[in-house]
């Protein structure tokens, strides 16, 4: 196990440089964030369901994040047709299992069904990771009622069972590997949980890591980095802010200021 600040320098770096296309299905609420939070760290997002999208897009991107909750706005079919073209194509992609075990059965079985697609990164909170490995359903909507220290077990055992990196944000950010390592990540800012779409953002800036990493055996460093990178901007981004809309567009400035060097 390691508890540290892993270096983001040279993701942000390889991102910076190449720019990956990054595709997204998430919904309304938090594709705005999304968008402005991959631009300001250098990739190139696309996000929605247009017609052909998901499996054009699915296909053609470096890296696909899918929110479950983005079934608000986009079908079935949407999500599933861009997951396969991604898997068809090779491309990584990350699950976002939002309000997993909220009580909402049905929509539970579908983000089931995405998982056993076998996405690379499964990044959620607490609850939702509980409730996607067959633990308690404990989630209030989509906000977490249960703590890191509950789910790391069941999170390794999802980890180890889909062959997927499990990240699992809270108070200290823990990314879980397929082969029992653990990475637990520190810092960031209380605001993060008062921004709409932060933990969304953090998914698709994941799959911007995942398009510039191409080796498996590299991601969960690359996954590390990236929620070191996000905590890092949080802390910035917390000083001038007032509050929770100005600390939204303070640590979207933040993102946009780190230039990858080591020690930003």
């Amino acid at each position: 196990m390691q508890h540290d600040s892993p270096d983001c320098g040279p993701v942000l770096r390889r991102i910076r440089v190449r720019a990956p296309f990054v595709y997204g299905l998430t919904n309304y609420v938090a594709a705005t964030l999304s968008a402005n939070v991959l631009l300001a760290a250098g990739a190139a997002p696309a996000i929605g369901a247009a017609p052909g999208w998901p499996a054009a897009f699915g296909a053609g991107a470096g890296g696909l994040w899918v929110n479950a909750a983005g079934l608000i706005n986009a079908t079935v079919h949407d999500m599933l047709a861009a997951i396969d073209a991604a898997n068809a194509a090779a491309v990584p992609w990350v699950l976002d299992p939002v309000a997993m075990g909220a009580g909402a059965a049905e929509y539970d079985d579908i983000i089931r069904s995405m998982a056993a697609r076998r996405p690379a990164v499964i990044r959620g909170n607490a609850s939702e990771i509980m409730a996607l490995a067959g633990g308690a359903a404990t989630a209030r909507g989509v906000e977490t009622t249960a703590s890191i220290t509950q789910a790391v077990p069941l999170g390794q055992e999802l980890a180890h069972r889909l062959g997927a990196i499990v990240a699992i944000s809270g108070p200290e950010d823990h990314v879980l590997s397929p082969d029992g390592a653990l990475i637990i990540i520190p810092g960031g800012h209380v605001w993060l949980t008062a921004v709409t779409g932060a933990g969304c953002a953090l998914g698709g800036l994941i799959a911007a890591s995942l398009a510039v990493t191409p080796r498996p055996d590299e991601r969960l460093t690359a996954v590390a980095a990236v929620h070191a990178l996000y905590a890092r901007a949080a802390e910035k981004a917390a000083g001038p802010a007032q509050g929770p809309a100005s600390f939204a567009t303070a640590f979207v400035d933040a993102l946009a200021q780190l230039q990858g060097m080591a020690h930003d």
